[in-house]
């Protein structure tokens, strides 16, 4: 582990690894110790630059793509860089909550557009994809619920969920369970129905979809048949919304192209079929998580082999202490971590409290 070698690492080692990281992560080029006398002012001489970035080679932080040339962070040098060396950037943090601010409007705005529009204020600041998840579903809140008389085994049922929208299922009744279709027989079906909306509406607003198997449907003011079949269809809805999803709103892939890894066609390749197609794989590396609200992959860190050449550093927005989605910045190794994990953490605590005032607001 890098934390465990950094233990060993004396404070001029710990000053030139800073330097190199931020000369390489500016300049795109192996750094060599002349650089790092010009541009920084570490109080030694060439020499001893050139042995301190030789010993951070051999304990791996550090290597030399060619025999000639300065030296690069490896994905471990990255990672004691994020995690010992650097803190997030305060004025980084406090310009994008600005920009948040200033660009985002909640007030009739769907979430989606909320968060695409932060996606992209993000991107842009960044220089990097941006990535979010949208809410997960089983956390979000009833409002209200209804069940429609569709044909004389058909019903509807509409569940109407805060401000994200609504979500819908189409339920067949066993046979036998209502009438004929006559007239009077709808109009017993209908009124049936408009109890158990009124029930389920009740019972569940405000309330979490994942909560709706824990019903006690025998307080149900009804005799009709048909409600076990009901009840079982709603909580299918409720398992099925408990599944994980992987719709992930993506933008600023325009703009990490400009940099210089991605010149090359297998590099740009592997990055455009990963955003095009493979976001399930994508999904479990971003998505909310209790245990780890900010996550960093680095490099070869990453499972899936086409992002081997890339960083994502993500972190849980929620609705009060509820995780409900992510949101991240995905780019090469070669990323200024301390501004970048600061916008995505800014981000995240932005979107935490426009998702925990949604009800205040309605």
């Amino acid at each position: 582990m890098a934390v465990d070698k950094f233990r060993n690492l004396n404070p001029r080692q710990q000053q030139v690894m800073r330097a190199t990281v931020r000369h390489y992560v500016s300049t795109a080029e192996p750094v060599g110790s002349k650089a790092l006398l010009e541009a920084y002012d570490l109080n030694v001489s060439a020499a001893t630059i050139r042995n301190v970035m030789g010993a951070l080679e051999r304990s791996g932080f550090l290597y030399q793509p060619h025999t000639s040339a300065g030296r690069v962070p490896s994905d471990s040098g990255y990672r004691l860089y994020v995690d010992e060396l650097i803190k997030p950037s305060r004025p980084t943090a406090q310009r994008i909550d600005r920009l948040l601010t200033q660009q985002l409007n909640c007030q009739g705005w769907s979430i989606e557009a909320l968060l695409q529009e932060a996606a992209q204020i993000l991107a842009h600041l960044s220089g990097y994809v941006a990535l979010v998840t949208m809410p997960r579903l089983e956390n979000m809140m009833v409002k209200h619920l209804q069940l429609v008389q569709m044909s004389a085994d058909q019903v509807l049922l509409v569940v109407v969920l805060d401000s994200y929208g609504t979500e819908s299922m189409l339920i067949s009744l066993p046979r036998g369970t209502t009438g004929a279709g006559s007239v009077q027989d709808d109009e017993v079906l209908d009124r049936e129905l408009q109890i158990l909306s009124n029930f389920l509406t009740a019972q569940l607003c405000g309330r979490h979809l994942s909560e709706i198997s824990s019903l006690d449907w025998d307080e149900v003011d009804t005799a009709a048949h048909h409600v076990v079949a009901l009840c079982q269809a709603i909580n299918d809805l409720a398992r099925r919304k408990r599944q994980p999803q992987t719709h992930i709103l993506v933008t600023g892939v325009a703009d990490v192209l400009s940099q210089p890894e991605f010149s090359e066609q297998s590099q740009l390749r592997n990055l455009v079929t990963l955003l095009a197609d493979g976001r399930d794989q994508l999904w479990p590396l971003i998505c909310a998580d209790d245990s780890y609200p900010l996550k960093i992959w680095i490099g070869e860190e990453n499972p899936v082999e086409r992002m081997q050449g890339c960083a994502l550093i993500s972190a849980t927005y929620n609705r009060d202490s509820m995780p409900l989605g992510s949101v991240g910045v995905m780019g090469p190794t070669r990323m200024l971590y301390e501004n970048t994990i600061a916008a995505v953490e800014a981000t995240s605590s932005y979107l935490s409290e426009i998702m925990s005032g949604l009800d205040a607001n309605q």
